[in-house]
């Protein structure tokens, strides 16, 4: 009986001991870097898209560590490769991603060469660096983490990198989830999107992704008569087709928001100025003339808020002519188009023929790699509370839940039931005006915040995972 009852407190205090167990993660940057350093000198451009060797690198350092690994491809190039440290399956799983691809470069407007990593001034420089090879080897760390330090876990934690996320899904989530899906499948999961706002070096919040737009586009087609250009015409298609653009760009959907974009504005204005805070506030008051001079305010000086508010249209291609003295016969349009995601296509198109008015003009959706239809994640589920308390540890700051503009791989996941949320780094917000952002000539990360990540991501994971 005695001996039973000392095996029994051993056996509970070393899982104790295992669960209260950190990272040395002092010791851990020099790894850390590293593995950055070698995953952003991989170049992954997408087009045309060739991850294996990135592929090879994760799932060898998988192999060593004694994690079980497995490369999934539609296109040998292409593999996704999926690891997973099983728990006790007390919850279900925990999904973790990066993506491996990356969007093309000009070599000749990088100061330091764009898959070179280098680093200088305290900063990583590199395509990917924050697009999204930071999410790749910060899961990665975790991962090692869990695994050597032993945590017993609750429930499995799935890392995942992708391919293809920059333009071509098909190889990539919509693979995955389409032939794979059980490989992949969990109750949360944690990926781009996100990120730490610094102003003037310092924290002001975390964005927290929990919802995004989805993307469309409408094609405009203006038919008309040939002819001399001596001889003006009325049916000129180019005119026909401006008119019609004019009018889009003038006209504003209806503001319509969300459980995320009503939370985002309140928090927003809890941390604001006077002035910012009550146009912030206004914005939440239904079909108000105070409602509609902060939208206007947005489309001059905040253009994100703005989207945040409707579904978009940008016209960003025009077609036309080809001679200056020929009328042509056709003129195109292609309207960049960003749903809400409540809102109903059909719908929305109609009402763009509406604006539109002219029979000259054929509307209709045009080709695009689009994105399911998605539920926003719960605000008041362990995952977000996990991260909000992980954002006050590490960056004393408020968590702002987002709805993107842009578009995720999430959505795919979003669609079959999983709650995700984006998260990413602390970046300066004068970094992106200044030209060293996400899909920039100079894209680069402080080292410090690379660091800061790699434990903020830690702590959300093990808050969730590690066994109670």
């Amino acid at each position: 009986m005695k001996l039973s009852i000392v095996l029994a407190v051993t056996l509970a205090s070393a899982a104790a001991l295992a669960q209260t167990r950190e990272p040395d993660w002092a010791a851990l940057q020099e790894e850390t870097m590293r593995h950055y350093q070698a995953l952003l000198r991989f170049d992954t451009m997408d087009p045309p898209g060739r991850e294996l060797p990135a592929a090879e690198y994760l799932k060898q350092v998988f192999d060593k560590e004694g994690i079980p690994a497995q490369l999934f491809a539609l296109e040998p190039n292409r593999p996704n490769v999926v690891a997973r440290l099983k728990g006790n399956g007390r919850k279900r799983p925990l999904l973790i991603i990066g993506h491996s691809d990356v969007v093309n470069v000009d070599p000749a407007k990088w100061t330091f060469p764009p898959f070179s990593a280098t680093r200088d001034g305290g900063y990583v420089y590199g395509r990917g660096a924050v697009d999204d090879k930071d999410n790749l080897a910060t899961t990665l760390m975790v991962m090692l983490e869990l695994k050597r330090l032993n945590v017993p876990l609750d429930r499995d934690v799935i890392f995942l990198s992708e391919s293809g996320e920059e333009g071509s899904t098909r190889v990539g989530i919509q693979f995955m989830v389409d032939q794979h899906f059980p490989e992949i499948d969990a109750e949360y999961c944690f990926a781009e999107g996100g990120g730490v706002t610094r102003v003037g070096g310092q924290v002001k919040y975390a964005g927290i992704a929990t919802l995004e737009k989805i993307p469309y586009a409408i094609e405009l087609t203006a038919k008309g008569v040939a002819g001399h250009g001596s001889i003006p015409l009325r049916t000129n298609p180019v005119v026909h087709l401006s008119t019609a653009v004019g009018r889009i760009a003038s006209w504003k959907p209806d503001i319509r928001l969300n459980e995320t974009t009503a939370t985002y504005f309140r928090r927003l204005a809890a941390i604001s100025g006077p002035s910012e805070a009550e146009r912030y506030r206004n914005v939440l008051v239904p079909n108000s003339r105070s409602q509609a001079d902060a939208d206007e305010f947005f489309l001059d000086n905040e253009p994100a808020h703005a989207s945040m508010l409707r579904t978009s249209i940008s016209p960003n291609i025009l077609a036309g002519g080809y001679r200056v003295n020929v009328i042509p016969s056709e003129a195109k349009a292609t309207l960049d188009v960003r749903m809400l995601p409540d809102e109903d296509p059909a719908k929305f198109l109609d009402a763009v023929k509406k604006i539109v008015n002219d029979p000259a003009v054929d509307v209709r959706f045009a080709a695009r790699d689009t994105r399911p239809r998605q539920p926003d994640a719960r605000l008041d589920s362990e995952a977000f509370k996990a991260i909000e308390a992980a954002v006050t540890k590490h960056y004393n700051a408020p968590t702002l839940p987002t709805m993107l503009t842009g578009a995720t791989d999430m959505a795919y996941l979003r669609a079959k039931g999983m709650q995700c949320f984006g998260v990413g780094p602390a970046l300066d917000i004068e970094d992106g005006p200044k030209g060293f952002g996400a899909h920039s000539d100079q894209e680069r990360l402080l080292e410090s915040e690379l660091y800061r990540f790699v434990r903020f991501h830690w702590d959300i994971v093990a808050n969730l995972a590690r066994a109670k």
